[in-house]
């Protein structure tokens, strides 16, 4: 993500005596050395934790500060532009902050702001934590451009949510740039809406609701930051054995992200029998990405409105279950695991949920029938997992870059039993190597056992199996270990 310096460019539009100079960055983490506003400290020097009030705007852009020796004032020169809505509102409000900072040449760096207005005094009008959480939300955002309407990590704050209309409005007035503009457009709308005494309680019931979901989504921009390959290629073969060709694919997807800082254009379809890692491959890459992932599971699916929502017209609308995946998530960008492609074409008589999903995959933008408003889908990174790809209509399979991933050999079982699964169950089960011991005659009765069976999901459970009976001769038959070998392997899987 580019990052700008110190550039100084007078911000007159809100102040009648504006004293700073306002900079853009895009720095995330504000330290003393990228600060988020400097004060001036030629006639002082400040404590590195000093508590006061921004002064009210419309007089001075100043910061008083409260010491034992009285109450002093000090001038604002220079704000990181994405803080000059914040502070305007944190002055208008006489909100009683905490400042920590350092004492440098050019002034008095501010790196962090805390509200300090508890059990008297006034106070934000949000829950504990809502100055914290929309800091958060603004050290997140790009620096604005010159176009910008500005009207418009000790602690966190992102754990609480946006449920107040209060706390809402107070979140556009100070971070409402942070949002697309056509979602800060539709909630300014929307504030309309349940605020008005014109309509129902039950219109203005859903518009609340529906502005408390867009607001708790940190819409982030569609850049991605560069992807150490070595360190996907570990994660791929920690998670996955064997699959060369498909970790080879992801590698190049991300390389591709690289090169381009976005997204493919087209998402991974993880084709294969049942058991094959379809999904654990998918895991793999959101852990990769570095993204939160969600799953919808498409043979659960039989009516589209379970996926776009039901208009507010109704008592019990509500958003679908897509809307509700990027609630979860609280942001987005994130993986959407589609399991069970393959099923999305069975509607039942109320259209066809295959149809929706075109739209969630083609990047344009997503409309909720609950919301009733475009959310934009460039940070989502489908993976679609599928049994049968021939069950998968052309349009659907278009927007895929598909991946086969074939069973394993009877070999690659052997070793995944062995090296893998077993080890994992015995730890599970807090047993010692020792203390199960599978010899190469009964790997090999395991591995016959279940060779008419695909995937290793059979292999995982026998490996259960065997863990819990050596478990119980240990614990009941005092026994010290166990050795399993062909014929007790026959006898326990008969």
């Amino acid at each position: 993500m580019p990052v700008f310096d110190f550039k100084s460019t007078p911000d007159t539009k809100n102040y009648a005596e504006c004293t700073y100079t306002a900079f853009l960055t895009n720095n995330a983490s504000p330290s003393p050395e990228k600060p988020i506003l400097i004060l001036e400290n030629t006639s002082r020097s400040w404590a590195h934790h000093s508590n006061g009030v921004f002064t009210n705007p419309v007089k001075r852009t100043t910061f008083e500060f409260t010491e034992e020796d009285g109450v002093f004032t000090a001038d604002i020169l220079k704000i990181d532009a994405r803080f000059i809505a914040l502070l305007k509102w944190l002055g208008e409000n006489h909100i009683s902050v905490r400042l920590s900072g350092k004492n440098l040449e050019e002034g008095y760096a501010v790196y962090k702001i805390r509200e300090t207005a508890f059990g008297g005094g006034t106070k934000l009008s949000a829950e504990d934590g809502f100055l914290q959480f929309m800091i958060e939300r603004l050290l997140a955002s790009d620096a604005p451009t010159e176009e910008t309407d500005e009207e418009e990590q000790d602690e966190t704050g992102d754990d609480m949510k946006l449920t107040s209309l209060q706390s809402i409005t107070d979140f556009m007035n100070c971070a409402g740039r942070t949002l697309p503009d056509n979602i800060r457009l539709w909630a300014r709308r929307n504030l309309a809406v349940a605020r008005s005494q014109e309509v129902t309680p039950e219109e203005r019931r859903h518009a609340q609701r529906a502005l408390s979901i867009m607001m708790n989504i940190q819409w982030k921009s569609n850049y991605f930051e560069s992807i150490d390959p070595k360190e996907a290629r570990r994660i791929l073969d920690e998670e996955l054995y064997g699959m060369e060709k498909v970790k080879q694919r992801i590698i190049e997807t991300i390389i591709q992200i690289n090169r381009t800082h976005t997204l493919p254009a087209y998402g991974l379809l993880l084709c294969g029998p049942a058991g094959t890692g379809k999904s654990q491959v998918a895991y793999a890459v959101a852990r990769i990405l570095k993204l939160p992932w969600t799953t919808l599971d498409m043979s659960s699916i039989n009516d589209p409105e379970q996926l776009t929502g039901s208009s507010r017209i109704y008592s019990n609308a509500k958003p679908g279950i897509i809307m509700e995946a990027f609630n979860m998530a609280g942001e987005s960008n994130l993986v959407f695991i589609i399991n069970e492609l393959d099923k999305a074409a069975s509607g039942k008589g109320n259209g066809n949920p295959a149809d929706v999903l075109l739209t969630l995959l083609d990047n344009l933008g997503f409309t909720d029938n609950y919301l009733e408003c475009l959310v934009p889908t460039v940070g989502v990174y489908p993976i679609a997992t599928a049994n049968e790809k021939d069950k998968i209509s052309a349009p659907l399979m278009s927007r895929f870059a598909v991946i086969d991933i074939p069973d394993y050999t009877p070999d690659e079982k052997k070793i995944i039993f062995s090296k893998f699964s077993l080890p994992k169950v015995l730890n599970r089960m807090g047993l010692d190597a020792h203390e199960c011991v599978v010899t190469e005659e009964a790997l090999d009765a395991i591995i016959k056992k279940f060779e008419n069976t695909t995937g290793i999901r059979d292999l995982e459970q026998a490996a259960e199996h065997l863990a819990a009976n050596a478990l119980y001769q240990i614990e009941v038959e005092q026994v010290n270990e166990v050795r399993f070998d062909a014929a007790m392997v026959e006898a326990l899987f008969a």
